[in-house]
């Protein structure tokens, strides 16, 4: 079957093995000084270890692969404990791949394994990369802090649509903002007029590879996380409209249908287009 999975490139690749632990899944293995996908069986095409990779070796292709084996998965995650077995499902979870997960939750069962269900919840010890930690910021009702007389309106971290976790408290029930990379360089008052109030998720739909998983992660936004309002901001060079077609995409798959409203910016910030679509 066709189905997105990792591409390691050998000559960035410098063998540190960091991407080795982020992936619970057990798909990665440093063999003969460099990372190694040793079974497709095994990976999942979600990328968890694309942010461990200080060269950017790991990337994600479309390609013909074995299909993803949760139950296979599991036998390995089992055997790695209960730390591991946490990490896995929380994995899963961020990134909305609930029928997997409810599958590794049977397994777990079957095996008279405890489900580390409070785990997921109230465990706040993070696993992976650093930069990927949810975070949510105290509001300063927009008074001047150490950021000067321009005060941030970001109010969570992450927010590039890799690293997000859809089922993150910020998300739920709010309005989000899905910008393109370029347009808060674009406009000098992003923050103030449109990021203000809003939750945020920034992409580039002409460089970013893994597109599939920004997909099924609005879908989980649209259904699990119930935004409120969708509004994508892009760039008014050709490419960036793919990030619109994708929030369409999305809400054309949901049972929820979520209003959208487009903004399209210029070169020099200005705005060229409003309108809800």
């Amino acid at each position: 079957m066709k189905r997105e999975i990792i591409i390691i490139d050998e000559e960035k690749c410098n063998g540190c093995g960091l991407c080795v632990p982020g992936c619970p899944e057990g798909a990665l293995q440093i063999i003969d000084g460099k990372a190694r996908l040793v079974s497709d069986l095994m990976c999942d095409g979600l990328g968890a270890c694309i942010g461990e990779c200080p060269e950017g070796a790991i990337s994600i292709e479309e390609r013909e692969a074995e299909p993803y084996d949760e139950a296979k998965v599991m036998q390995n995650i089992i055997k790695a404990g209960t730390n591991t077995i946490r990490a896995h499902l929380t994995h899963l979870k961020e990134h909305g791949q609930m029928d997997y997960y409810n599958q590794a939750i049977e397994v777990l069962k079957e095996q008279n394994i405890e489900v580390p269900i409070e785990s997921l919840e109230t465990h706040h010890e993070h696993v992976g990369c650093p930069g990927s930690q949810n975070i949510v910021f105290p509001d300063t009702n927009g008074s001047e802090a150490a950021t000067g007389p321009q005060p941030s309106r970001l109010s969570h971290w992450p927010i590039q649509m890799h690293l997000i976790s859809p089922n993150a408290p910020h998300y739920q029930q709010s309005d989000l903002l899905l910008a393109a990379d370029c347009v808060a360089f674009s406009m000098g008052d992003f923050h103030r007029r449109y990021l203000d109030g809003k939750t945020l998720a920034i992409a580039c739909p002409k460089l970013d590879e893994g597109q599939m998983i920004y997909l099924e992660k609005l879908k989980a936004l649209i259904e699990e996380a119930k935004i409120n309002t969708l509004t994508v901001m892009i760039m008014q060079v050709p490419c960036c409209g793919g990030l619109l077609h994708l929030a369409q995409n999305a809400v054309e798959q949901t049972s929820r249908k979520v209003p959208i409203k487009a903004l399209v910016v210029s070169l020099q910030g200005e705005i060229l287009r409003e309108e809800w679509v």
